[in-house]
């Protein structure tokens, strides 16, 4: 099984759990959204950052086996993920993930064996075999294209529609610190400030885009973007699922009361390549320092040692541990054996297109 040899034999170190505290008591209407939280609550979000890891290690596993021929990870960017996620209204609220953001398809409730098999193209994947990038409107998914940051003009349309229904509803995406570059960026941001939509951009900074490091296309600091856009930011520690969480309820709070939109920027690390292709070459990319510093922070070891320091019990743990891995190993045996009987015939490929031939 893959995971990078930082997290491998993982051990937490007191200056960094007082760091993980120290963050949740800086801001006092942090500490309050999160004391606000229920112990179901709490083992929800890890059982959702152990999900998204084991979904992403079971791709790496199937590019290893030749199963697949690559796949996009977000291993080290659980939390900033599912933090965010958790923090929405799951019923009603709507998410445009890209690929990297698996986690949230899974976590607003779409079958970790239908993500897998839309990797596996068939018949019965959301796509119908057509598409990896994984949606589906009933889960509140909106299905992202290749091209990143393409979603963010389509969000603010959404929190247009939100806004002229009087709906206290709330749409959010993610964009890379590189996607931040594109004219799709700029133009859903700036429509969603002048028209005070109820939209929540996550700038999701891993520190590098594809190949080119976040100090080769970025000369200041993202915190001052919000003011430029004249909207309102919030900056999280991007390994810290609860801190992650608490700046986007903040920010989801902010829009449902008409004062949108708003910018959460977390700082996090990608622990390893633009894809599985390329994980030697992010190596020679950053340093074995900067791969130590954010491997130490791992996202789910920092946040399993938090809730033990909680009063949380390790059988607690374990048992969600256990319940996790067994609804993965499901998954990937539901996915494969659709990879064997439900495969789609050459004909559908005119199918649900929006011109035939």
């Amino acid at each position: 099984m893959f995971d990078p040899p930082e997290y491998v034999d993982w051990h937490p170190a007191g200056d960094l759990m007082e760091e993980f505290h120290t963050t949740l008591q800086r801001d006092s209407q942090r500490n309050k959204i999160i004391s606000e939280l229920s112990c179901e609550q709490l083992l929800d979000l890890y059982a959702g950052m152990l999900r998204f890891r084991l979904h992403d290690i079971t791709l790496s596993r199937w590019v290893r086996q030749g199963i697949i021929s690559k796949a996009w990870l977000g291993t080290g960017e659980e939390a900033v993920t599912v933090g965010n996620v958790h923090a929405l209204d799951r019923k009603t609220d709507l998410v445009g993930p890209m690929i990297r953001n698996a986690g949230a398809c899974h976590e607003m409730g779409i079958p970790v064996a239908d993500m897998l098999r839309e990797y596996l193209a068939t018949a019965d994947s959301p796509s119908k075999g057509k598409c990896l990038h994984v949606g589906g409107l009933e889960h509140g998914v909106i299905a992202p294209a290749s091209q990143v940051a393409a979603l963010s003009p389509v969000v603010a349309g959404v929190g247009l529609t939100f806004k002229q229904r009087g709906e206290r509803r709330v749409v959010l995406t993610w964009i890379g610190d590189g996607a931040t570059k594109t004219t799709a960026s700029h133009e859903g941001i700036n429509l969603a400030a002048v028209l005070h939509l109820p939209v929540i951009y996550v700038l999701q900074n891993n520190q590098i885009a594809l190949g080119t490091r976040l100090d080769q296309h970025q000369a200041g600091p993202f915190s001052s973007w919000a003011k430029a856009y004249g909207a309102h930011s919030f900056v999280c520690q991007g390994n810290n699922v609860l801190d992650v969480y608490a700046a986007t309820k903040q920010a989801a709070d902010l829009c449902r009361e008409g004062n949108g939109p708003a910018i959460v920027i977390a700082e996090t690390f990608r622990m390893g390549g633009h894809a599985t292709h390329d994980e030697r070459e992010a190596r020679v990319i950053f340093s074995a320092e900067l791969f130590e510093y954010w491997g130490r922070r791992d996202p789910i070891g920092m946040y399993e040692m938090y809730l033990q320091s909680t009063g949380i019990e390790s059988k607690q743990l374990e048992a969600v541990e256990e319940r996790i891995i067994a609804e993965l190993a499901e998954a990937e045996k539901q996915a494969l054996a659709s990879r064997e009987t439900e495969m789609p015939k050459p004909e559908s490929v005119l199918d649900n297109v929006y011109a035939p031939a």
